[in-house]
């Protein structure tokens, strides 16, 4: 059998749209929380990732959320300007930098703490569903980071 390019090429046909629009759409919920904070859904989830464990090193960061030094870098610069976090080398080694909350960073889980219950709520999918969805995604993160380090 032959392959089919015409059908291929077929927006609808594509596992890529469905799970941008999905991302897009789902981010999108955050905005009305997040904006009166004063933050960006990129912030938040830097937020997420300290709040979990503060202290650590912006590779840490990057690795974590799957983002590149580049993007991340400029976003830290601008949360320390606001001054919810502080950057520092380490001592042993001047090319690590290890990204510390202040007070107004820890501050900020309270004031955010609603939000995942909220941004839940506005999604209409059975727990169920909602569970499965995500394994599926992290099955396929997983299996796309394991052909990467190939």
């Amino acid at each position: 059998m032959e392959y089919d390019y015409h059908e291929a090429m077929k927006l609808a046909n594509q596992l890529c749209f469905p799970l941008y629009a999905a991302a897009r759409n789902v981010i999108n919920l955050y905005t009305p929380w997040l904006r009166p904070l004063g933050l960006t859904y990129t912030q938040y989830i830097v937020f997420l990732v300290l709040w979990e464990k503060d202290g650590i090193t912006v590779t840490e960061i990057c690795e974590k959320l799957m983002l590149d030094n580049g993007t991340l870098s400029p976003l830290l610069k601008k949360m320390e300007q606001a001054g919810y976090v502080e950057r520092r080398r380490c001592r042993g080694d001047d090319r690590v930098v290890e990204i510390t909350l202040t007070e107004e960073g820890r501050a900020m889980q309270e004031k955010a703490k609603e939000i995942p219950a909220k941004v839940a709520s506005c999604i209409d999918l059975p727990p169920e569903k909602a569970k499965s969805l995500y394994s599926l995604l992290y099955e396929l993160l997983d299996r796309q980071s394991e052909r990467k380090n190939r």
